[in-house]
């Protein structure tokens, strides 16, 4: 006979192993994904593809609130399978996010990696630096927030070493 506490341990160990990777985009929002060509494409023809419903990820570079409007700019990431930016300085552009919702720089800092799903509204020309820039324009479905990376190592390690420091 199976003991209630055998029992308990394994549906806890199979719902914290169900769970691990919960966090990202909701199934919801990824459902509504039409674009899936390369974040290149759409760079080149932001016109072209309007209307359509993008997911992308990043590094947000600057953020202005005006009245009634905050725009994202974030520098493209390739997303991971779990819908989280890599962790790396591979590009292919930039993108603006913009909601007619205040989003807070103080909770979204300068360097946060964020995911969003979204219409493609259409592009927008603006200077990096003297040059100009054509961005294509993001309106939110959903956003996520990723909390910074503590490190680019393996969570779990197992083994016996010996180091030192100098």
């Amino acid at each position: 006979m199976v003991s209630i506490w055998y029992r308990f341990f394994i549906l806890a160990a199979l719902w914290a192993a169900l769970t691990a990777c919960a966090g990202g985009i909701s199934k919801q929002a990824r459902s509504q994904v039409t674009y899936f060509d390369t974040f290149s494409q759409l760079q080149q023809e932001p016109e072209r593809y309007r209307g359509e419903t993008v997911m992308l990820g990043g590094k947000i570079v600057d953020i202005q609130v005006a009245s009634g409007e905050t725009a994202l700019v974030v520098l493209q990431l390739e997303l991971a399978g779990n819908t989280r930016p890599a962790d790396n300085d591979t590009s292919q552009g930039r993108f603006l996010v913009k909601s007619d919702q205040f989003i807070d720089p103080a909770l979204y800092p300068l360097g946060t990696q964020i995911t969003v799903v979204g219409h493609l509204t259409g592009s927008e020309s603006r200077n990096i630096g003297q040059m100009p820039y054509l961005y294509p324009v993001i309106d939110i479905i959903e956003i996520k927030k990723w909390a910074p990376n503590s490190g680019a190592g393996p969570r779990f390690h197992f083994g016996i070493g010996v180091g030192t420091r100098f």
